[in-house]
This record gives C-alpha cells, structure tokens and sequence, in this order.
C-alpha cells in the first residue's frame, strides 16, 4: 500500500513473450505485493538489446493470461518499447517499480548487454522508476516457482528502501531445487565471452544465409561475480547503474590534446 493510500502498482514485462511460463508464474506471484499489470512482447524477443521501434507504429492488444487476473497488453515490439508504451501511454497511474522476467536462461557478466530483459529494467530505471530484471539460470526444466517468491520479496524490499536514481537490480536464481540454494550474493557483473559459431546455409531459391550459434566462455573466476555465486548456487544480485562513463579516464584524456581546434585532426578544417 502507498502512502496516498492506493494499491503498489507493479508493471511486469519480458523478452521471451507475454504468454512465457516465467512471466505468468512471476505476474501471479507479484499480485501478492500489489496490482499487477503487464506489458510484454506477442513473441519472444530475446536478445534485442534496448533497441526500441522508431520506423513503423507500434500494434498493441489488450490479452487475457491463464491464471492471472492482471491487465496486460501484448505489444508488437520490443522489450523496452513494452516499458517506454506503458509508461508514457497505456497506464493512467505510472506504476510504482518495474520487473522484467523470469527469463528462461541467465542474464550475466557482459551478457547483460545484449539481454532484452535486462534492457527493459533499463528502461524502467530511464523512466525513473526503481527497477529489476530476474532471471533462472537454465534453460530447460526452469524452477519458476522459488524465483517468482524472491522476485515478490525483492519488490517488498525495493519498495521499502528504494534505489539510487539511474539503477537497477539484476538477480540471478539458480534453477535448483529450494533447499539447494545456498544463499545470497550481492555482486559485480563478471566478463562473459562467447566462442560465435556462424552456420552457413543456402536456402531453397540458393540464397545465403547464416545461423548464429556458440558456446558461452565465463572469462572470470573472482567469488564476486555473478557468474561464480550462480555456479555455487547462490542467488545473485547485482546492481548496475546508467552512467557507463569511465570516470578515471577523464583526467588523462584531457592530456591528449585534443581539445580546441580541429586543426589536429586529419579532414580538419584547416588541415589542407
């Protein structure tokens, strides 16, 4: 309940799509803590980034979610155009924290980058609102369940205390069973490489075309990672800000004398 006296409102989104397991077991859970309403993708989207849809309009239809009685649109976009709609055009009241999961599979180290789910708490913390992605670290055979409980505690918790402007929480859960978790880290993002795989193929009418596959390379073995809490079992929280400025580089960049004029650059105006 809000200090105005009006239900805790929680916007749910996703990339794997509005009728995923993850995000209907989340939205049910999160109706515990407060009104539940959904904006996510009508397909899966994952590994979008925050791209966000500017060269055509965006389709949105009012769906009904087995088993959830929450308000949700399906939205023929992206991740973080499921946010930035819902804020800015959907909902009358602004909700007051934003989720997006459960993804099927983790969102870790530098992966984050590319994480549509991720990308859309972004979103949210753009909008200046306090923010998570939650996500099980497996692919197959995803425990939604123990996930949707921490997710439910971790908004409570959120609420309570809040968040930095510009931030955000990306929790980790392993899929295990609950009694084999072996508690909470509170960490860094770990460096993350993949090993691309590129499958050429030609297709029926002899044009190219290429499939991406590969392996995944955790690159870190520091016990702050998130990589590694997840490995052990542990639950990861890591919080991750906006500002990707490299601070400690400023200084020595204004050494390279660069400043001023163009002249010192080839093209310049008055290198000629």
């Amino acid at each position: 309940m809000r200090s105005d006296g009006a239900a805790v409102r929680i916007l749910v989104t996703n990339d794997d799509g509005i009728l995923a397991d993850g995000i209907r077991i989340l939205a049910s859970e999160l109706s515990t803590v407060g009104e539940v309403v959904i904006g996510a993708p009508d397909r899966e989207r994952s590994a979008t980034g925050h791209a966000i849809t500017v060269l055509r309009p965006l389709r949105v239809e009012k769906v009904a979610i087995p088993g959830v009685a929450a308000e949700a649109w399906a939205v023929d976009g992206t991740p973080s155009d499921c946010v930035k709609l819902a804020v800015q055009a959907l909902l009358e009241r602004r909700p007051d924290v934003v989720v997006s999961g459960i993804n099927r599979g983790p969102n870790l180290g530098t992966d984050v980058l590319y994480s549509g789910t991720v990308s859309a708490a972004v979103e949210g913390a753009i909008c200046g609102l306090p923010s998570m992605a939650l996500s099980v670290a497996a692919f197959e055979n995803c425990q939604y369940e123990y996930a949707a409980r921490f997710g439910a505690r971790m908004v409570s918790k959120v609420l309570e205390k809040g968040l930095p402007p510009g931030t955000l929480l990306n929790i980790n859960v392993p899929s295990v069973d609950q009694d084999d978790i072996a508690g909470v880290a509170i960490t860094r993002l770990g460096t993350r490489k993949w090993r691309d795989v590129f499958d050429r193929r030609v297709d029926p009418r002899g044009r190219t075309y290429y499939w991406m596959a590969g392996d995944v390379i955790d690159c870190d073995e520091d016990e702050d990672t998130d990589a590694v809490a997840v490995r052990n079992n542990l639950v990861s929280i890591t919080p991750i800000h906006l500002d990707l400025t490299k601070h400690d580089l400023i200084d020595e960049l204004k050494t390279w004398g660069i400043g001023g004029s163009l002249s010192h650059f080839p093209g310049g105006r008055h290198s000629i």
